[in-house]
């Protein structure tokens, strides 16, 4: 047996383990909660959560809400807040249609007409806010209404695309090898995603990078987290706030093609209240509404779980809006009393009684 003077030795050479940061583990807490919440429904409903395709059909089926998530994902850590996403998304939808329909547009046309769209909002919001200094949610809140009204100007009717060119583009599928289903007729149906799938994935991976490994990813940590602080080590508050509205922008013209290539229509009903759902799946996700703090991969697995909460309460006979409204709405108030709770805990009392990767390092400050 070692004597304890051996042992002193031994681990001199060796690190202490660095405490979690607040970002991480709030992102922690929600993909364990996911994880708990997807297996749970597996053992007591089974049924299609056992099915791989209703897993991928969250992805499916919301990829669109992914992308508007992302780009609220860099607003809110720089501490704002954009409530327009959802209009952007429907006016984009309509205005491609529409070009595709009557001005005998192209693929890559309706695309760059797309990013045109989310870039004009993106550098208003952007301007008004970082520069002009006003109130974000005003600001947002009235591009919400700007784009919504705009939908209607450009078609009152619902327009539905049959360009041929488009069809193909949102017919695609990628089967994904190894995952599938047996039909009723017992052949086998191999599990598919679609074309927005991959463009939601890739922009994840895009936010991630630019949030951890670049100087603007920083620069919005910084920012959300005091930016008073943040202006005084030379950090431009400014035009930190700006680009990151501006991205949120271009993401919400990208959100709403990948909503038309999964639809394939425009309408003024579209994307409705995905601005509200997008913020509910960053609160989840461990991003607060103070700034500082966040993480795209929490973003994901916050949208994965409101969305399979939302297929829980419809297994469960629970078929009426309703009933998914105040699920919804329980489980972000508990989402929002967990975060307090445990930054309460980390920062202010019982720090004795947490194990030492779970205290909050002398780094570990509001925005790490």
């Amino acid at each position: 047996m070692k004597k304890g003077k051996d042992l002193i030795i031994e681990n001199r050479g060796k690190k202490p383990r660095e405490p979690i940061s607040n970002t991480n583990l709030l992102m922690t807490i929600t993909i364990c909660t996911f994880i708990g919440m997807y297996l749970l429904a597996m053992f007591v409903w089974g049924g299609g959560f056992l099915n791989p395709q209703q897993f991928l059909d969250l992805f499916n089926n919301n990829a669109f809400l992914l992308i508007i998530a992302c780009g609220l994902t860099m607003v809110m850590i720089s501490g704002g807040i954009d409530i327009s996403g959802g209009g952007v998304t429907a006016l984009v939808t309509m205005a491609c249609v529409v070009y595709l329909e009557d001005h005998g547009g192209t693929v890559i046309g309706s695309l760059l007409l797309a990013l045109g769209i989310g870039l004009f909002f993106g550098l208003l919001h952007g301007i008004l806010v970082a520069y002009l200094e006003i109130q974000p949610f005003i600001v947002t809140l009235a591009g919400m209404f700007f784009a919504r009204g705009m939908v209607t100007i450009v078609s009152i009717a619902p327009r539905t695309a049959t360009h041929e060119a488009f069809l193909n583009l949102k017919q695609m599928r990628i089967t994904i090898p190894g995952m599938g289903y047996y039909g009723k007729t017992g052949i086998f149906i191999p599990a598919q995603i679609e074309l927005g799938v991959v463009i939601a994935l890739i922009v994840v991976i895009a936010v991630a990078i630019i949030l951890k490994w670049t100087r603007f990813g920083r620069n919005l940590y910084a920012v959300g987290g005091n930016s008073h602080s943040a202006l005084t080590l030379g950090i431009n508050v400014k035009r930190t706030k700006f680009y990151a509205y501006l991205l949120a922008g271009i993401l919400s013209g990208i959100a709403g093609y990948v909503y038309l290539l999964h639809t394939g229509a425009g309408d003024a009903a579209n994307a409705t209240q995905a601005e509200m759902q997008a913020i509910a799946s960053n609160i989840i996700g461990g991003t607060l509404l103070t700034g500082g703090v966040g993480n795209v991969i929490g973003t994901l697995f916050g949208m994965l779980s409101l969305k399979t909460i939302t297929n829980i309460v419809i297994a469960s006979g629970l078929t009426k809006p309703y009933y998914q409204s105040i699920t919804t709405g329980l489980m972000l108030c508990f989402f929002i009393l967990l975060q307090s709770v445990i930054l309460a805990v980390r920062e202010k009392g019982a720090i004795g009684l947490l194990p030492e990767w779970l205290r909050p390092g002398k780094k570990d400050n509001k925005h790490s």
